[in-house]
């Protein structure tokens, strides 16, 4: 296959970056992953200006923010929980993303936030959040944060016992700390939360503490498998009953985030994880896990799910226990997409076929995958659209470090990308942009865009 744009070649209008039967016009090219574009991402690439005026004002890579879509989110997963007649609040986890209007949206749309630093939580307050709507989370807790937290009077999950000992001692009788115990999943091999004889020791020290005001329990728990949740949430429900029958105002439980997010078409799912092999793969990189990039009941239809197993729902209901979810990923579904600059291109070979070698005008650092050890998989978009051969194509940074990849699986391009073209991205609000990001080289961190609609046009600021 020729790596030079020809007018032949098929330009991906139905999923602009990659298109079916692509892997098989080239032995080493990896599967299309084309992304689930929702109508404003449709809008905005279709708009012939807005991405070079964009690159041009910035300077440099950046993030792409709407958070209209944030607020929609969040008015789903709220939906759910109306239609179950179950009363439940969302916390937004925010360490997937430290946008300052993602928070500023929760606090518009009904929100708590789920914070684990000083730094978090006050960047909470300053957009609107007020302390009874903060979850505060994280292991070994510091004395500044519980201190900070309580005297807001937001929600504690407390992960051992010494940190309830030091919160005892930080609360008053005044206004005493409200506390969730997160509970030790069974057989887990987690670091976070308590074991059985853990939590009835936290529990009496519950019972005779003034400072204290026992709330309820939480889990964490990795994975995305609903009937496991449901399963907890309904071991977290019988312990609430319990710490009930102690004299104990237990009466809320928390099931955490992992609320998967669907970036792509089953197909393309299924033919890719067929078909990874380190041959369509620079450098022979593999891979031992992915994402799911692929999640057929994403977001609140997973919650959804969780409340219609084990009788979630109706025991909540029954039982007057509120219910409390901390999404981070979910919420941010479409709420974003991150943009580079091709500065540099190369032709290599492999198994005697040619592909592109990008250098963008960024690092892996800023569209990083908290799946730890794997690279983000949806398909960037490339822009200009023209007509082009599909090309085979994987993406280095513009670092020193060999490593320092943003896509090492040859993507199939609809075309050659060339020096000064964009690639965008999709849907990398959560965790890509800044979960990992640093100044390395001293290349600036990209910015943060925020993006409006102006009548049928696009009006953009920068994030505070």
């Amino acid at each position: 296959m020729g790596l030079e744009n020809s007018a032949a070649g098929r330009n991906g209008a139905r999923h602009p970056g990659g298109g079916d039967g692509i892997a098989e016009l080239d032995p080493i090219a990896a599967a299309p992953m084309p992304a689930h574009l929702d109508d404003w991402e449709a809008q905005a690439f279709a708009d012939p200006d807005l991405f070079e005026a964009l690159a041009e004002s910035v300077g440099g890579p950046f993030h792409l923010l709407y958070p209209p879509r944030m607020a929609r989110n969040i008015r789903e997963f709220q939906a759910v929980f109306e239609r179950a007649g179950v009363e439940g609040v969302v916390y937004y986890g925010k360490k997937a993303n430290k946008s300052a209007a993602f928070a500023r949206t929760c606090a518009e749309n009904g929100a708590g936030i789920d914070v684990a630093s000083v730094g978090e939580l006050t960047a909470a307050l300053a957009n609107g959040i007020r302390g009874d709507e903060l979850m505060v989370t994280g292991p070994a807790k510091s004395d500044d944060l519980l201190w900070l937290a309580t005297r807001h009077g937001a929600l504690l999950a407390v992960d051992d016992h010494h940190e309830l000992q030091r919160l005892a001692a930080l609360g008053s009788s005044a206004v005493p700390a409200r506390v969730l115990l997160r509970v030790r999943p069974p057989a887990s091999s987690s670091r976070f939360g308590m074991s059985d004889d853990e939590i009835a020791h936290a529990l009496t020290l519950l019972t005779d503490s003034r400072t204290l005001r026992m709330e309820g329990f939480s889990f964490h728990l990795s994975g995305y498998d609903a009937a496991a949740r449901a399963r907890l949430a309904a071991d977290l429900l019988d312990r609430c009953l319990l710490a009930q029958s102690m004299e104990l105002p237990a009466a809320t439980i928390s099931i955490g985030g992992g609320f998967g997010v669907d970036y792509v078409p089953e197909s393309a799912w299924r033919r890719f994880t067929e078909g990874a092999d380190r041959s369509r793969f620079h450098a022979g990189k593999s891979f031992d896990s992915y994402y799911p990039y692929h999640f057929p009941e994403p977001g609140p239809a997973m919650l959804a799910a969780i409340l219609d197993t084990h009788d979630v729902a109706e025991r909540l209901r029954d039982n007057t226990i509120r219910l409390a979810i901390e999404p981070g990923r979910a919420l941010l579904a479409h709420a974003g997409c991150t943009v580079f600059r091709v500065q540099g291109s190369k032709i290599r070979h492999a198994h005697g076929h040619p592909y592109r070698l990008l250098t963008v005008d960024g690092t892996s650092l800023s569209l990083s995958e908290q799946w730890f050890g794997s690279e983000y998989l949806p398909d960037p978009l490339l822009w200009p659209q023209r007509p082009g051969t599909p090309t085979p194509t994987s993406v280095g940074a513009a670092t020193c470090l060999d490593s320092d990849m943003l896509s090492w699986r040859r993507i199939p391009l609809p075309r050659a990308a060339l020096v000064g073209d964009l690639l965008i991205y999709p849907n990398t609000a959560g965790y890509q942009m800044d979960s990992n990001e640093s100044a390395f080289h001293d290349l600036p961190i990209p910015p943060k865009v925020l993006l409006r609609r102006a009548g049928d046009r696009f009006r953009w600021t920068l994030d505070k």
